[in-house]
């Protein structure tokens, strides 16, 4: 079997599955937030009862991230929401924005949207928050009412995204209905080249196959290749499965997997036996390709889709007013490194926005020293308008005092993960998505660059 009918059949005790299999899985961890986590609730209680209790209080993980520092009362009443209903259930698991469990969140806009306005329990982002504090473990099932929580098969995991209402009804039963996806191989040799990232692979692949290339399969990275990626490139490229309509992506488990997960459970207590799926020497897949890494070149996603893909090197006379750098796939601390080091000692051109997946990459940034000046100092001396509330931000838009959204008809460059018309605000706004180095090169330039003039 593959890893993802490995992953479903031990899921739903069975002993084999195929392909259109209609199977009932037991659910490891769900995870909510503030957009989906109030609607999810309702659903629960409709169903369930207004006194039902969640099948494993252990099991439900409630992050805030989404709408988070905006003025908007509605978006800061879903806190509150999640709050309640964490208190109610006695979940263990809730990362909330605020330190009083009683309290009521209010973003406060005199305090400025750079300056932090949360509690010491905050984390950020959820498909990073998830990795850093334990949650995901090799050889589990992971539900997420959010497209891109397909992102934690970098982890050997059966990981996508849900509705409510499929969220409601795992709350109350811990499983739920899947039909088997086909599986797709992506067979990588070599290593990535000087200034080519995860991104640029990712990028590639879905201009290959197309933006609906993968849709309702698993995408499965295997080959020697594999082994130079670290977990945050992996990360990078199982997030964005769904950008190719894939049901999820999937990662084999290795060394660098098993470290990394047993000191991030071991740190924060949570679960830490674990039995990872193992790559069967005879597998069947729909489609499969041999990928060269060390053939890659810097990749741009241009408006209106991700599939929509061209070299950076081919597009140096778009203009841009834009730049931002953030999100679960582009704002982890190894993506702010790579920027910081295009824009050390030099000044970005264009407005340019940074904002840390979670809190832990802002300390990252604020305690890393080079030759001197910590990363963040590094960044703000360019130019680079660095907030230190850890959130989704514009990614996804949100309300139009958000950070960094794109409230006018403009072209930004952004090491987000989507750029469908209307996604980071503005219907008429273009986005052209690519790598944290090649975001960084653009900025200094004021157009679409390749970073490796810059990195030579």
């Amino acid at each position: 079997m593959t890893l993802t009918e490995k992953l479903l059949a031990r899921a739903s005790g069975k002993a084999r599955v195929l392909p259109g299999d209609n199977v009932w899985v037991n659910v490891d961890v769900l995870m909510t937030h503030d957009v989906c986590g109030p609607g999810t609730i309702g659903v629960f209680k409709r169903e369930f009862g207004q006194n039902a209790k969640v099948w494993d209080r252990q099991k439900v993980v409630i992050i805030p991230d989404h709408y988070i520092f905006t003025a908007d009362s509605m978006s800061n009443r879903n806190v509150d929401i999640l709050r309640a209903f964490a208190h109610e259930q006695e979940i263990p698991y809730f990362y909330d924005v605020i330190d009083d469990p009683n309290g009521h969140w209010k973003f406060d806009p005199k305090l400025g949207q750079r300056n932090r306005q949360h509690g010491s329990h905050y984390t950020g982002v959820c498909h990073t928050t998830l990795p850093l504090k334990g949650h995901l473990r090799p050889g589990e099932v992971l539900f997420g009412t959010d497209s891109h929580t397909c992102m934690a098969g970098a982890f050997n995991q059966f990981a996508t995204g849900i509705g409510n209402t499929d969220a409601g009804f795992i709350l109350g039963t811990g499983k739920l209905l899947i039909k088997v996806p086909e599986t797709m191989r992506f067979y990588l040799e070599g290593e990535l080249p000087a200034g080519v990232m995860a991104k640029d692979v990712i990028l590639h692949v879905i201009g290959d196959i197309g933006f609906d290339g993968a849709t309702y399969r698993a995408m499965q990275w295997e080959g020697p290749g594999v082994g130079s990626l670290t977990i945050d490139d992996r990360m990078t490229i199982t997030n964005m499965a769904i950008e190719a309509g894939g049901k999820n992506g999937v990662f084999p488990c290795d060394q660098q997997t098993l470290d990394y997960v047993n000191e991030r459970t071991h740190a924060n207590g949570t679960k830490s036996d674990f039995t990872p799926v193992d790559v069967d020497a005879e597998q069947s897949f729909v489609y499969d390709k041999t990928f060269d890494l060390s053939k890659l070149e810097p990749t741009v996603a241009c408006h209106p889709d991700p599939g929509n893909r061209k070299l950076a090197r081919e597009m140096g006379d778009v203009s841009l007013d834009r730049a931002y750098i953030g999100s679960c796939t582009g704002g982890k601390t190894s993506d702010f490194l790579a920027f910081a080091q295009v824009v050390k000692g030099r000044s970005v051109k264009i407005d340019t926005y940074g904002i840390p997946a979670t809190t832990t990459v802002v300390e990252d940034l604020k305690t890393t020293h080079w030759n001197g000046q910590t990363v963040w100092e590094v960044l703000e001396s360019a130019g680079v308008r660095m907030t230190e509330n850890a959130s989704c931000a514009a990614c996804l838009g949100g309300p139009v005092d958000s950070f960094g959204r794109l409230n006018t008809p403009m072209k930004c460059i952004s090491a987000t993960n989507r750029n469908f018309p209307g996604r980071m605000g503005n219907k008429e706004a273009q986005v052209f998505l690519a790598s944290p180095y090649t975001v960084a090169a653009s900025a200094l330039t004021g157009k679409i660059t390749d970073p490796r003039e810059y990195l030579s």
